[in-house]
């Protein structure tokens, strides 16, 4: 080490360049990574508010039966998946480059989850657009579309919280996301009777009430994926995952599986 004291000197000028060059080098390679992080974390930021507009229009269509709309949120679902595999490029670019460790590398791993997560909505956002052309020229009741609404609101409302969550690193306003599920199922639950009973009522009935089941269930597949999100932001800010069972009010709902939880 380089020591300098009034009238004495230790050690070489040589050994003080290569501290000062390695300090220097360190400086820029912390640097380095948090442009990294910063960059997935916009990425993050841009494949969440799409996905949040393509449920939002996913709705819309639904509810008018617009199939020019529909169409635009089925295309929409390649940009999602564009951005997922931008995401996943750079986290693995991101670990080769910085071997990050610790609460760093669960900044990317939870990234890597999130986005598959998102990438999941708008796979489900995509099937509902498709039933969508299938039901151009059908007619329900109105309290059934009334509640695929609220349903949708539930989890666009869920998914901006998460989306703040996960911009502040606020494991608080993650964990209260995580909890918040319990109204999409019993929603989802609710309508499940209503269109049984409209199917045994009239089996003309029975096709579209079949398709309108499934854009149900997969409005409530969103809602599981957005406390998937909040638990990976939970994981992120507190460095250790929730070991809770969630809250369900549809105990027959599956938990969807990702393939980075297995």
């Amino acid at each position: 080490m380089y020591l300098d004291y009034p009238g004495v000197t230790f050690g070489s000028t040589q050994e003080a360049n290569s501290v000062g060059e390695k300090s220097t080098m360190d400086d820029h390679t912390t640097k380095a990574f948090d442009h990294d992080l910063r960059e997935l974390e916009s990425d993050i930021a841009e494949m969440g508010a799409t996905v949040k507009q393509q449920i939002e229009s996913m709705m819309s269509a639904l509810e008018a039966r617009d199939a020019s709309l529909a169409h635009h949120v089925i295309l929409t679902d390649a940009k999602i998946d564009a951005l997922q595999n931008k995401i996943e490029d750079k986290a693995v670019i991101t670990i080769a480059r910085r071997q990050p460790m610790a609460v760093d590398l669960r900044q990317i791993v939870g990234a890597l989850r999130i986005a598959n997560d998102f990438e999941r909505m708008g796979d489900l956002a995509d099937n509902i657009a498709k039933r969508t052309l299938l039901l151009s020229d059908e007619s329900w009741p109105n309290e059934i579309i009334v509640k695929l609404e609220h349903m949708v609101k539930l989890v666009v409302d869920q998914l901006t919280r998460v989306l703040d969550s996960y911009a502040r690193h606020d494991a608080a306003e993650a964990l209260d996301v995580w909890r918040s599920d319990e109204e999409v199922d019993r929603l989802n639950n609710s309508l499940f009777r209503e269109l049984l009973t409209h199917m045994m009522e009239d089996p003309r009935n029975i096709t579209f009430c079949t398709h309108l089941l499934f854009c149900a269930k997969n409005i409530e597949r969103m809602g599981d994926h957005v406390t998937n999100v909040a638990e990976s932001v939970y994981d992120i800010v507190e460095g250790r995952a929730l070991m809770d069972e969630r809250p369900k009010a549809d105990l027959m709902s599956v938990r969807p599986a990702s393939p980075l939880r297995q």
